[in-house]
């Protein structure tokens, strides 16, 4: 892994996570869809957003596939789980149920760990090693 790859990887992602943020924001604030529906929908904008940017710039292919999307979509499915048993564990278990701690251990350590579970996912299930162009960063 090179240091240019990680910052693409996470640049994508940032963006990814803008789009799901204000993709969901805007449907269930001003448009009054339900809360899981509008997740929904922005989840899968988000993970199309992510894919395109590590499919074309990260690992830059020259072309994107259905396959490659599903595979992406199933390690982005993963890394919600990591995140949400991450929740589970601190809320349910740990007993730890105040909002600060549930943010701590959904979005910070949770997230951290989906992370590195997406990144090492998309690295070597969905675009394998061998064959990889540089990135667009280095």
């Amino acid at each position: 892994m090179k240091r240019p790859e990680l910052a693409s990887f996470v640049l994508v992602g940032g963006c990814a996570y803008a789009v799901d943020l204000a993709l969901f924001s805007r449907l269930r604030g001003p448009l009054g869809m339900d809360p899981l529906t509008a997740k929904a929908l922005s989840f899968l904008a988000g993970c199309t957003v992510a894919y395109l940017g590590n499919a074309l710039g990260t690992y830059r292919r020259r072309s994107v596939g259905l396959r490659e999307y599903a595979v992406f979509f199933g390690v982005n499915l993963a890394g919600a789980g990591v995140q949400l048993l991450c929740l589970a564990v601190s809320h349910y278990v740990l007993g730890f149920q105040s909002a600060g701690a549930d943010t701590v251990s959904g979005l910070g350590v949770g997230m951290f760990l989906a992370t590195c579970l997406r990144f090492w996912g998309t690295r070597t299930l969905v675009f394998g090693v061998e064959g990889r162009r540089t990135t667009w960063t280095g």
